[in-house]
């Protein structure tokens, strides 16, 4: 047995299943399946296998999922503890695990009391962070992640800042596109780029909610446009962290096409495709952005070591 190769391929595996579990979370989202097995909870309107409906099997699928992917992430978490050296994995495995028990919960919670569209936002949020977690935990295992365990070199002290800043701004993005999904809002603004034909609408119920995601999504673009120059004017070119600012520019832009995807494809069959895609690249956008948080942290500790050697 080679642990290593398990650790690979359990951390990968638990990264893809949690990428799926995002996936059909908003597959149940966006066909109204959330009320599919009623109000039981682990069973399916009272049957361990439910009843063949459309709204039932995509439900029951999704939990199904969360399970099989919540055994995996289990198993990848033992064999980080018992076989690997790296406190970063054990820190990533263990983020993972506990936003993947509390948005099960939330799961939970929401089909047995209805609960609001604000909380129910605040369920694909706590999946985005497991997925984030087990993306860095995959990366461990990679080259990426190989600067992760060494020294990652400096950054100043505002960049770092404006890193997690960006980032946390991303997740406050992301909640709000999850609450325009969760109260129906998205034909709140009809067109693209203009909202029903306007610069500026009427910022009122569904239109008001959808247009903030839209401004949200272009200062989004251009945080990271900054964030971009400012990684490559203090990093070589071929730097991890260098890489990860232009992959980051480029989901955005790739996000903010496909949320114009969304909007033309409302009246057609590809509505559903335009939103699955949708989730699918903001969930590698944020995950990339975590993937610099990490790196600034290991680019401070090395700043505090060197001002500490200094004295």
């Amino acid at each position: 047995m080679n642990p290593q190769r398990w650790l690979k391929g359990f951390s990968f595996a638990s990264m893809f299943g949690m990428l799926l579990i995002l996936v059909m979370g908003a597959l149940v989202t966006k066909t109204e399946s959330g009320r599919g097995c009623g109000d039981d909870w682990p069973l399916c309107n009272g049957k361990f296998i439910p009843a063949y409906t459309i709204e039932s099997i995509i439900e029951y699928s999704h939990r199904f999922v969360v399970g099989v992917v919540g055994m995996v992430l289990l198993v990848a978490m033992v064999l980080v503890f018992v076989y690997s050296k790296r406190k970063d994995a054990k820190w990533f495995v263990g983020g993972a695990m506990f936003f993947t028990i509390l948005q099960a919960i939330l799961g939970a919670l929401a089909v047995i009391w209805p609960q609001s569209s604000s909380v129910l936002a605040l369920h694909f949020g706590f999946s985005l962070m497991a997925f984030a977690f087990t993306l860095l935990l995959a990366l461990v295992y990679t080259r990426y992640g190989t600067i992760l365990a060494q020294a990652a070199g400096t950054l100043t002290s505002g960049l770092q800042k404006g890193i997690w800043l960006v980032t946390i701004y991303c997740y406050a993005v992301v909640y709000l596109g999850a609450f325009v999904r969760h109260t129906d809002s998205s034909g709140g603004c009809v067109g693209w780029p203009l909202c029903n034909g306007q610069v500026i609408p009427e910022l009122s119920g569904a239109t008001g909610i959808v247009f903030l995601h839209r401004l949200g999504a272009i200062v989004m673009l251009i945080l990271l446009v900054w964030l971009y120059v400012a990684v490559k004017a203090q990093r070589e070119p071929k730097d991890n962290m260098v890489i990860a600012a232009k992959w980051s520019l480029i989901f955005v832009i790739l996000q903010i096409f496909s949320g114009a995807f969304v909007t033309y494809s409302m009246t057609s069959d590809w509505y559903l495709i335009a939103s699955l895609l949708h989730t699918i690249l903001i969930s590698c956008l944020f995950g990339i952005l975590c993937y610099l948080c990490v790196l600034s942290l290991q680019s401070g500790r090395q700043d505090n070591g060197q001002a500490y050697s200094a004295r």
